[in-house]
């Protein structure tokens, strides 16, 4: 079985499903859920997992996260195959649990993040196991309704804020929000048999394909290695797409900004995927955090400015230009 793409970058959001095979249950007794659910908090915990939404359902499972170190793969990973180990134990049997390789969708927070969280929580509705959405045990609504300690490795504090700045009124929102229907375009979606690998707005989408389909990236799919341009074609690129020298790269003046510098990190970090620590020593840059700074100010510049967008998609053809060449 081919792998599924998989598209990582730091703090990309993803609603994650996966299925038991067969249309077995995945919780029969109320101790593989919270067997389940610990596992889900310990895989936070461990690898800085920020889970915002979750629903167990009979036979399969929904999670919103957040993933501020790229890393979902390592994730689920733990998640499936820990659970899968201990639900073995406990009833007794052994072999593969879940049907296939978990299924990610990535998501444009800024677009769908209240609508997903709404979705997922509301999943028992739609199934008709329960008939009022408080009655569901096993999701993360009574999280969210609730300011109790137990629900602190929540990441809700994040989604509440998109309904309403102050606390006092967060929760009345939310209660609000989540008694209206499902939007539409979003039960369409979840409804496709062949689910789409993205879930954006139009400039979310040529973001995503500009940075990582054009360059045919992506750890998860061996053959993708293969395509990877090195250091010296990025570097090239960059140097010659913004008219400077290498050593004009690693120019630092107070309170102005080098743009070929953070995009040549960009695209080391993002295509090349090369270690923070490794980019940040090409760069005379002695803290990792500094290259991710570098990272984050093309990454949000790509979201509201059309002119880097055009320049990372050109940057991106002539990589490719420079890599069929050699």
């Amino acid at each position: 079985m081919s792998r599924p793409l998989r598209i990582q970058y730091p703090d990309a959001w993803y609603h994650v499903m996966n299925r038991a095979r067969r249309g077995q249950d995945l919780y029969p007794s109320k101790e593989d859920i919270v067997t389940f659910l610990d596992l889900l908090k310990e895989t936070a915990t461990m690898f800085n997992l920020k889970v915002s939404a979750y629903c167990l359902m009979p036979n399969h499972y929904h999670l919103l996260v957040q993933t501020p170190d790229a890393n979902l793969a390592r994730c689920m990973r733990h998640v499936n195959g820990v659970y899968t180990q201990r639900y073995n134990v406990r009833n007794k049997c052994d072999g593969t649990l879940f049907r296939g390789r978990y299924k990610s969708i990535l998501v444009d927070a800024d677009s769908y993040l209240l609508e997903l969280v709404r979705y997922i929580h509301r999943n028992p509705l739609r199934a008709g196991i329960v008939s009022k959405i408080d009655q569901c045990a096993w999701s993360s609504h009574r999280g969210y309704i609730s300011g109790g300690q137990e629900w602190e490795w929540l990441h809700k504090e994040f989604v509440l804020k998109m309904l309403a700045k102050k606390r006092a009124l967060q929760i009345r929102k939310y209660r609000q929000f989540i008694e209206k229907q499902d939007a539409e375009q979003l039960v369409s979606f979840f409804e496709k048999t062949n689910l789409p690998s993205m879930l954006g707005g139009e400039k979310f989408v040529n973001w995503v394909k500009a940075t990582f389909f054009k360059g045919k990236v992506d750890r998860d799919i061996p053959q993708s290695r293969q395509l990877t341009p090195d250091r010296r074609t990025i570097i090239k690129t960059v140097c010659g797409y913004y008219g400077v020298h290498e050593k004009d790269l690693a120019a630092v003046r107070r309170g102005m900004e080098n743009e070929a510098r953070d995009m040549a990190i960009y695209l080391l970090r993002v295509v090349c995927g090369e270690p923070l620590l490794e980019i940040g020593a090409k760069f005379g840059m002695t803290r990792y955090s500094s290259v991710s700074s570098a990272v984050d100010r093309i990454r949000k510049k790509l979201t509201t400015n059309d002119g880097v967008m055009r320049r990372l998609d050109n940057m991106v053809v002539l990589v490719q230009k420079y890599q069929t060449e050699t």
